[in-house]
């Protein structure tokens, strides 16, 4: 899943013995208004998911201001890749990080992540109140009913780099369909799939040769923080809601869509903050909200808990991904060739590509009407055959529930 490193013949500099790692801070230092004014206008028109935010943060930091060099960024992006959670949330955080050290982390990655969690909030507001609009509710039953879609092109669109990058192929392809029965069929379980296959992937490639305990391979066992964190929340329903967050924020691999069968399982079937169609609309509204997808969890912590409980998912959510880099940036350089991780990597990314793939399943289960199905099929065709952005086939879902709502036609309970 890395990226490809800097093929425009650029001549990095050789450092001198004893000189800083690759990634460590330059000397200059951003003032924190242009970090919090920049990092704030990607948070603001960052529509389109982890592709869109990665180019903004390439025009600003590489194109355009200089801060970082096109092979720093590369190398930045594929470590970022071998850690769980938001990919593209953390990239923001490293890059606000490069520029003004941890001080701008904590400016820059607020930035980005504030401006997508007000319109998620306010529009789960809207969708999640007792008596909706008709037109609102036209708007989330078409818009849910392309989600499964989205599901099956977010994992198409993986599918081939993965493959390309395999070790062994009857194990990936037992990875892969690993992760797409579980996401299909037992979602609350799908985070010890995912680390299974990962741990399974590890053993294969004999272990032993690589680097001892004793030895330095940057930021390992960093997950556990946030979950002792959510150890000390109290308060019944909010340390629920804090720990579907953590499993969101901490224990994911391969983007937001993976953690959709474990949140729809805990949000629908375990603890009943939300109808199946409900759920569907949450994760539209992380689908067409700027920043990071991820923000679903907050969708699910307002149901659950009101404002209260979205902000608190968010927070959580959020808190492995500056957790990783403020104690670890310095080791990214190394990160990106830690034989584990990429061996880890190789079990589990496959394995999550699977449960994208498979999460369209119950996805689909919670659609209610038979036009969901017509408009199910219509998304898939803008996407997978004409090519069209999830951004304007949710759209174009919308719209046309809201029609059908408006014309008189069955919605779903």
């Amino acid at each position: 899943m890395s990226q490809p490193e800097d093929a425009a013949g650029h001549r990095e500099p050789v450092p001198p013995p004893g000189a800083a790692p690759a990634l460590a801070p330059v000397p200059v230092r951003v003032p924190l208004a242009t970090v919090l004014r920049e990092w704030g206008r990607i948070g603001c028109i960052g529509f389109g998911g982890p592709p869109t935010h990665i180019k903004l943060l390439r025009e600003l930091c590489v194109e355009r201001r200089k801060w970082l060099d096109a092979r720093e960024f590369e190398d930045a992006i594929a470590a970022c890749n071998l850690l769980p959670g938001p990919a593209s949330t953390q990239l923001a955080i490293f890059c606000a990080w490069r520029v003004r050290g941890r001080l701008g982390a904590l400016v820059g990655g607020p930035a980005f992540i504030v401006p997508g969690l007000v319109v998620i909030l306010a529009l789960s507001a809207l969708f999640l109140a007792g008596s909706p609009p008709l037109w609102v509710l036209g708007a989330g039953a078409g818009a849910g009913a392309a989600v499964p879609a989205v599901a099956v092109h977010a994992g198409w669109s993986l599918l081939g780099a993965s493959w390309q990058g395999r070790a062994h192929t009857a194990r990936w392809v037992a990875y892969l369909l690993a992760g797409a029965a579980a996401a299909a069929t037992i979602g609350e379980w799908l985070v010890l799939i995912l680390l299974t296959c990962g741990v399974a992937e590890l053993t294969a490639r004999r272990p032993r040769r690589f680097p001892t305990a004793g030895q330095d391979n940057g930021p390992h066992g960093i997950v556990a923080l946030p979950v002792l964190a959510a150890g000390v929340i109290t308060g019944g329903v909010l340390a629920s809601v804090a720990w579907v967050a953590v499993k969101v924020g901490a224990l994911s691999y391969g983007g937001g869509f993976v953690i959709i069968p474990l949140m729809q399982s805990d949000a629908v079937s375990h603890y009943h903050w939300m109808t199946a169609a409900q759920f569907l609309n949450a994760v539209a509204l992380g689908q067409i909200t700027p920043g990071p997808v991820v923000q679903t969890v907050a969708v699910v912590g307002y149901a659950a808990a009101g404002l209260a409980g979205g902000i608190l998912a968010s927070v959580v959510a959020f808190t492995p991904s500056f957790t990783f880099v403020l104690l670890g940036a310095r080791r990214f350089d190394r990160l990106r060739g830690d034989r584990r991780a990429r061996a880890f990597l190789g079990g589990a990314g496959p394995a999550a590509i699977g449960a994208i793939l498979g999460s369209a399943v119950p996805l689909t289960r919670a659609l209610g009407q038979p036009w969901q199905y017509a408009v199910l099929g219509g998304a898939l065709v803008l996407m997978l055959a004409l090519r069209r952005g999830v951004v304007l086939t949710l759209i174009a879902a919308g719209a046309a529930g809201t029609l059908i709502a408006l014309a008189g036609g069955p919605l779903p309970h």
